[in-house]
């Protein structure tokens, strides 16, 4: 029986991506900062393990007691909403930490193993954001197109030892825990110059023409694991399907 290990798994997109893993007979190890193993299905294969994913010696821990993984889905993110100038730098490196760094950290801790074996599959969920600029996200677009650059080059690395690396990019999902993940609220962030012109963004984001479900990152989640192609990008929800056909074809 095959074994993925899931960041961020206590909401949203891992959440959904664990419960999918399981219902198709998958070990999950579902990991959190604060572990609560009673949001997810009680059986053998699952498997709920505290991990912060900016800090070294809870990634070295959480990966020795996962055990051999065949699959690796990096979800565990935070975001930023706001004008850029009023956004502190130092709330953007946290931004980093998790989204960026992170995500680096977690695969350096599991090649070698997937290297070794000459098997494995590495997900980097990022965002729509990625797909087409959108406004007042501008670092937290820097957070993740960071991972899209970085997942290009490494999937071209790690193919040579057959493992493989994917991307799946998610679009707008309004019931997801976005906003909720940062520690600065969005009204700090859009100062009174701004006001006029954020006013018809947030407009949109709460009546969207097209959104994001968590089965549908999930799902996206799902055929990535399973793909055996050099295939990198993997849509989820109506919306980044949108904006990858618009800039893929």
């Amino acid at each position: 029986m095959k074994t993925v290990l899931i960041t961020g798994a206590s909401s949203g997109y891992g959440l959904e991506t664990a419960r999918l893993f399981l219902a198709n007979g998958w070990n999950v190890v579902a990991t959190m900062r604060k572990p609560d193993a009673s949001i997810l299905p009680a059986g053998q294969g699952l498997r709920v393990l505290a991990l912060d994913v900016t800090r070294p010696d809870s990634i070295a821990a959480a990966v020795e007691a996962a055990g051999p993984i065949d699959a690796l889905v990096n979800n565990a993110g935070v975001g930023v909403v706001g004008a850029f100038e009023a956004t502190p730098l130092a709330h953007i490196r946290k931004v980093f930490d998790t989204n960026t760094f992170g995500v680096m950290a977690m695969c350096q801790a599991v090649i070698p193993h997937m290297r070794a074996r000459r098997s494995g599959t590495i997900v980097n969920v990022t965002s729509s954001v990625t797909l087409a600029a959108m406004p007042l996200a501008a670092a937290y677009t820097a957070s993740k197109q960071a991972i899209e650059g970085f997942s290009g080059s490494l999937a071209h690395e790690l193919a040579h030892f057959g493992v493989r690396v994917k991307l799946v990019e998610p679009g707008y999902a309004p019931t997801t825990r976005f906003a909720q993940n940062s520690e600065i609220r969005v009204e700090d962030l859009i100062p009174q110059a701004y006001a006029d012109f954020a006013a018809p963004i947030f407009e949109g984001f709460a009546k969207p023409a097209m959104t994001t479900k968590e089965a549908d990152v999930a799902e996206a989640v799902w055929a990535a694991v399973n793909d055996a192609s050099d295939r990198l990008h993997f849509p989820g929800g109506e919306d980044a399907v949108a904006l990858h056909k618009a800039r893929f074809g």
